[in-house]
């Protein structure tokens, strides 16, 4: 067996409209093909003994143990590695479900298609998977709790940690979209403008000043002292000097910590002597050059969180700790704690596993205790200093007992560090009587609170604080979104684009869009090249100056790693036609429309797909959607066109030379299609075609119709507004059309065009596409040979897995099956080929250049046509208007 490829979807994508993360591998069987299970003697009885657990495995059959029926029955090897991949991932922690296997178009390969939750985990999966069949299938020893335990390590390594990952839950539950920004806890909800971020659990509303005065327990605890809050009486020192004279002020016992810590790092309690004074100095010194030490406060460890400065929850904290028998070691304690199934590695589960570390080995052997030592019978050993649920510790929900004046207090505190979300340490024996009944004192106030002790208490009534955070980020009748028009199809995606993108900016917005030429971030080009991916969607959606975005989605990132966005408000399908087939399992056309087909489907429930009726595949498109529809037609008699007004239905007609959007059998005529620049006069019926959905999306945006018509006739064709969208040049006795025409659909959209233009002979600069299929290069020479009258075949600066020649003579089949006789040269550098057609241009001709590097080509016509300017239209001192010289 051999994996091809190993690819990671995070967004809506060809196998799935609702499960975003899926690992989709491309797995050659090789001789694993001709080897069905039920020919593989004992495979399914070493199955069952490695992974009995996929019992709950239904599979087709939909029912419990119909996995290992269809394995008996007979069943491919890419079927079961699918199974093995999700089960390895449950068994690490992660729990997925979702899976299917399908061919890939070659015998013996297939697309073996899994759910994960983190992306490196699902693709040490992967891999796993292969291993483990094919050690199964040999009949060979395989250590399989290795592979579960580097799933655990990279889960805990990848996963936001169980605060960050509650604020993204509640988001995702109230639709709202998130990225990501880091590879720790920074993560964005929301888009554009509308965005918020947070970092752990603090927000970007959290006052980065409270943040450093919480971060610094001196100033804490002074701002504290100010403000009359009970605090432990204590001192700041750097010295073991400093030290000895700090205890002879305050007595043991004390409490020594770094100024600079948390998660209670460095941190010594209940220390009475002066050996465990200095280890505890020395301790806390690791953690900064300054230590707080402070009268120890017996009582209970309660933990206050406020968030928006309200309390919400509160907990009573319990370090990790066993009860002796009179006859278990302490070690052997431990094991026992640990065999509780709420525990696990790391934050797999709602407590976390108690570990002999360098902390528990001290407080035992304070005590003369080792692990062997077994306790007295109800003899209680705290294992750990501080009781943070990281380190095992337990809580307890104690929320709804939490005394009204410390209720006070706590709210007011959060005011006086100046933090809207913090979690506030005390020390009473009674938090449901004041501070001051009971002694109690507050030791800390952190930033970045864990809130995994509230959501999910070892006792006590769990707490949704995510909520609370959520509420304050995006207070009722505020929004995370901003509007995203999406644009797909084969031909016509950028120019749609561009213009709806001029509209949006004319109406006031400020737009960031994706072309196949870059990004755009109101009008200023941030990043060039092919940017219609899934990667440049999110860098749009990321940008906080942007409150409107038009996302051109093309077939490459859809297929390596879905959409980059869950929703989008308007979606666009231009058209459908076969180009870039045969690539990644992608063969037929009906294929490529189910992969465009995704766009629409994730439009929001309240927003519109708008499809062309003209298109059949583009057409079915409707059976898909949970959206309003509207449609768009060059021909108003279209029966489809008819149906849906029938309906009362939406759409965009060309009627009687207008441009013209239609309610039912209302018609609301925009403009006469001669005024639009962009159709040149008319001329070009596909560009009509183009304009037909922009003018859609702004009637659906709200726009007055005269507005819609004067973007229309105020968005100009040119290198800058339209680059390599049917740049027409004219110089002194011939001209020079540039446009991207790369497929054969849009070939024939150019010939269309170019019959409309004057010029002869017609010169077309043409280049084979190496990620096409032969016939495919076959096609576009054929067209070109019908629509030029002399051909000059260059090359693309990539050959993308074909050799020159390869390209060359595909190409030249096509002409030769039109034209034997066609007048044919071969100049490879596009620049080349350019500045020869150019140089040797006759007079009256038209040269029609199909581009591949749409700014080089655009560059070098432009310089031919300033330098035509420059000689023809030099301005002597007679012609210098109210020039007196």
């Amino acid at each position: 067996m051999e994996i091809r490829e190993i690819r990671a979807m995070r967004g809506p994508n060809y196998w799935s409209i609702r499960r975003h993360k899926l690992i989709v591998m491309t797995l050659d069987l090789q001789e694993y093909e001709q080897m069905p299970t039920d020919t593989i003697d004992g495979f399914l009885d070493r199955l069952k003994a490695m992974f009995p657990g996929m019992y709950e495995h239904r599979c087709s059959v939909g029912t419990a143990g119909g996995f290992f029926q269809r394995v008996e029955e007979g069943t491919w090897m890419g079927h079961v590695i699918e199974h093995i991949a999700l089960e390895i991932q449950s068994l690490a922690g992660m729990e997925v479900g979702f899976g299917r296997t399908r061919g890939y178009g070659e015998e013996g390969v297939y697309h073996v298609v899994f759910s994960y939750l983190e992306e490196s985990a699902g693709r040490y999966a992967a891999k796993a998977a292969v291993r483990i069949a094919r050690a199964l299938t040999e009949n060979k020893e395989y250590n399989l709790e290795e592979d579960i335990q580097e799933m655990r390590e990279i889960r805990e390594r990848e996963r936001l940690g169980p605060s960050t990952g509650s604020i993204i839950q509640e988001a995702v539950n109230r639709g709202m979209p998130w990225m990501r920004l880091n590879k720790y806890s920074l993560c964005q909800i929301g888009y554009g403008v509308n965005q918020k971020r947070i970092q752990a659990t603090v927000g970007s509303t959290t006052s980065s000043i409270g943040v450093e005065i919480a971060g610094d327990k001196e100033d804490t605890k002074h701002l504290l002292e100010q403000a009359n809050v009970p605090v432990p009486k204590g001192e700041i020192v750097r010295s073991e000097r400093g030290l000895r004279e700090a205890i002879e002020y305050l007595g043991y016992p004390i409490v020594i910590k770094p100024i600079n810590g948390n998660h209670g790092r460095g941190i010594t309690i209940n220390i009475n002597d002066w050996d465990d004074a200095v280890v505890g100095f020395e301790a806390a010194k690791k953690i900064s050059r300054s230590v707080i030490i402070e009268k120890y406060i017996t009582g209970d460890d309660y933990r206050l969180l406020v968030i928006d400065h309200k309390l919400v929850a509160a907990a009573i904290r319990t370090p990790a700790h066993v009860v002796g028998d009179g006859k278990s070691t302490i070690q052997q304690l431990i094991d026992v704690v640990n065999a509780d199934p709420r525990r696990g590695y790391g934050h797999e589960n709602v407590l976390t596993m108690i570990t002999v570390n360098d902390m528990t080995l001290n407080l035992l052997k304070a005590k003369n205790y080792t692990v062997d030592t077994v306790l007295a019978d109800g003899e209680v050993m705290d294992l750990k200093d501080t009781a943070n649920l990281s380190t095992g510790g337990t809580a307890k929900d104690v929320t709804d007992i939490v005394h009204p004046t410390n209720i006070f207090m706590a709210e007011r505190i959060s005011r006086v560090i100046g933090l809207d979300i913090c979690g506030i340490d005390i020390m009473t024996s009674d938090i449901s009587k004041p501070l001051s009944d009971t002694g109690g004192a507050v030791l800390e106030v952190n930033a970045g609170p864990g809130f995994r002790m509230h959501l999910a208490p070892t006792e006590g009534l769990p707490r949704n604080v995510a909520a609370n955070v959520m509420d304050m980020l995006f207070p009722s009748g505020t929004t995370a979104r901003i509007p995203i028009v999406a644009v797909t199809g084969t031909n016509g995606k950028t120019t749609t684009t561009r213009l709806i993108a001029h509209m949006a900016k004319m109406m006031g917005h400020k737009v960031g869009y994706t072309t196949s030429d870059g990004i755009y971030i109101q009008n200023h080009m941030v990043d060039r090249g092919d940017c219609t991916g899934p990667v440049s969607a999110e860098f749009v959606l990321k940008d906080p100056t942007v409150d409107f975005a038009v996302l051109e989605t093309a077939r490459g990132g859809l297929v390596r790693a879905g959409l980059g966005f869950h929703s989008c408000d308007i979606a666009i399908v231009t058209n459908i036609a076969p180009d870039h087939l045969g690539l990644r399992g992608i063969n037929t056309v009906e294929q490529m429309a189910r992969l465009k087909g995704v766009v629409p489907e994730t439009v929001r429930p309240d927003g519109y797909a708008i499809l062309n009726a003209d298109d059949e595949l583009v057409y079915n498109m409707r059976e898909g959607i949970n959206c309003n529809l509207a449609l768009f037609s060059m021909d108003e008699n279209n029966e489809r066109i008819k149906k849906h007004a029938a309906r009362n239905g939406l759409y965009a007609i060309y009627e009687n030379g207008f441009i013209t959007v239609c309610k039912g059998t209302w018609k609301m005529r925009v403009a006469n299609a001669v005024n639009v620049p962009l159709t040149y006069g008319g001329k070009a019926a596909f560009m009509i075609q183009n304009v037909l959905p922009a003018v859609l999306t702004g009637y659906i945006r709200g726009y007055d119709l005269r507005d819609i018509k004067m973007v229309l006739e105020s968005f100009i064709p040119s290198p800058s507004q339209t680059p390599g969208r049917l740049n027409l040049f004219k110089f002194k006795n011939f001209d020079v059309l540039l446009d991207y025409a790369h497929n054969e659909a849009g070939m024939e959209a150019l010939h269309n065009f170019i019959d409309n233009l004057e010029g002869s002979p017609k010169v077309g600069i043409i280049a084979g596409i190496g990620d096409r299929r032969e016939e495919d290069n076959n096609n576009m020479g054929r067209r070109a040979a019908e629509m030029f009258d002399e051909i000059i075949i260059r090359q693309d600066k990539n050959l993308r897995g074909k050799t020159e020649e390869q390209l060359i003579d595909m190409l030249s089949v096509g002409i030769k099956s039109h034209d034997p006789n066609k007048k044919v040269q071969i100049i490879q550098k596009e620049s080349d080929a350019i500045t020869h057609a150019i140089q040797n241009a006759k007079k009256g001709s038209l040269i029609v250049i199909c581009s591949d590097v749409v700014p080089d080509a655009l560059k070098l016509v432009m310089d031919y046509k300033e330098k035509e300017a420059t000689e023809l239209y030099h301005l002597d001192n007679v012609q210098i208007p109210n020039n007196v010289s």
